[in-house]
């Protein structure tokens, strides 16, 4: 049984369970890709809940494009049609909260919590009339609140590839111009940059990849596309070059890996088991990335509690006194000490601690405001943290 299963999910995974399979497995990857890419800016920008009141938005566009399609003889459910709804609409909601933050008192979480649910109100009521109305095709709407990722075909699944690479695209070339507003929109704006434009931009790419994104996970879930990956791959770098390649390998890893569980479970909604892969890679990342992983964290200062212990009860026997308890054991295991006195490398770990302490002590006195960041000062040896003619320097100062 077990083989057999795995050897299904290494087809699709692969591409090789059948065209059907290949489709949403290729177009779930590229929309995460592309959700990753973009998220990573709404992240920084702090905007994440800017992309679900957008995608909250996108709905009553969508009941509005099916009644203006329905006047007009189109068909039902034409998605072109329903999706120029679905931007029409967030782009309204977009242009509401700008509104309601420039022209009002409200705050900008305010105007947010406001738009989402009055936008998406909105769209259900109209959902509603319309499954009362004598049309056809009213039957699927209600498949863009939570996404119909099997019923995906090639032409969608190779529109969401092509607006997923023109989002991935537009990063790219104006990859500059986002990380200045990203970290420091103040200064863009005194150098003269237009960051109103630019925060349009980024809230563009967002309703792009949210819209692509409806027929996939729907509006509810769009959003974890946006926000999961960039934030799981936070905890793995601070350089924002790596951070945005990372962001979309996970975004595009969730949707693959979520597209396969979701063919090997078909009674599973797909959207949500992309979104619970992309949060099980951010758990994984929150608990061990070696960056800012909990439990590398822990290791660390649980390591610094260890060397700061350790080199305190090294100048304790230095001066003649003794140590005992685990730590004794452990200087023990170390080869520091032999029937409770120091061996000639535990003296030799002794003074060098000794002399790290004094020259740290010295430093601090002399330089309070030059303290390196990121250093554990006191434990770290000096002479790996400070330039060499310094360290010279703070020694001569400690000798006269």
């Amino acid at each position: 049984m077990i083989p057999a299963i795995m050897d299904e999910a290494w087809r699709i995974l692969t591409f090789q369970a059948g065209f059907n399979s290949a489709v949403v497995v290729a177009g779930t990857a590229a929309l995460g890709l592309a959700g990753g890419t973009v998220g990573t800016f709404l992240l920084l920008r702090r905007r994440a809940l800017v992309s679900d009141a957008l995608s909250h938005a996108t709905l009553p566009g969508i009941a509005i494009a099916f009644l203006i399609g329905a006047a007009l003889g189109l068909p039902g459910r034409s998605l072109p049609l329903l999706l120029a709804g679905a931007v029409a609409s967030g782009v309204l909601g977009l242009l509401t909260i700008q509104a309601l933050v420039r022209h009002t008192r409200l705050t900008e979480d305010a105007a947010i919590g406001a738009v989402l649910s009055v936008f998406f109100g909105l769209g259900i009521v109209l959902l509603s009339l319309i499954q009362n109305l004598e049309l056809g095709g009213q039957a699927g709407l209600k498949t863009f609140i939570l996404g119909q990722t099997a019923a995906m075909a090639q032409g969608e699944a190779v529109g969401i590839g092509l607006l997923a690479a023109a989002a991935a695209a537009a990063v790219a070339l104006l990859f500059k111009e986002l990380r200045v507003l990203a970290f420091d929109p103040g200064f863009a704006a005194v150098q003269g940059w237009p960051v109103a434009r630019l925060d349009l931009l980024l809230m563009g790419l967002a309703a792009l990849v949210t819209v692509i994104g409806l027929q996939t996970v729907g509006l509810i879930l769009v959003v974890a596309l946006l926000i999961v990956p960039p934030a799981a791959a936070r905890f793995w770098t601070d350089r924002l070059s790596t951070l945005t390649v990372v962001a979309a390998l996970i975004g595009a890893l969730s949707g693959w890996l979520g597209a396969t569980l979701s063919a090997l479970l078909p009674k599973l909604p797909a959207g949500a088991v992309i979104v619970l892969v992309a949060g099980a890679i951010f758990l994984v990342s929150f608990l061990f990335a070696p960056a800012r992983g909990l439990v590398a964290v822990a290791l660390r200062q649980a390591r610094l509690r260890l060397d700061f212990a350790e080199r305190r009860a090294l100048s304790v026997l230095l001066g003649g006194g003794s140590v005992k308890g685990m730590l004794g054991a452990w200087l023990g295991l170390r080869g520091f000490v032999r029937t409770g006195t120091l061996t000639e490398r535990g003296r030799e770990a002794a003074r060098a601690a000794e002399r790290n302490r004094r020259l740290w002590d010295r430093f601090l006195t002399d330089y309070p405001t030059l303290i390196p960041a990121h250093v554990n000062w006191g434990v770290d040896p000096i002479d790996d943290v400070l330039p060499v003619d310094m360290v010279r320097m703070l020694e001569e100062r400690g000798a006269s």
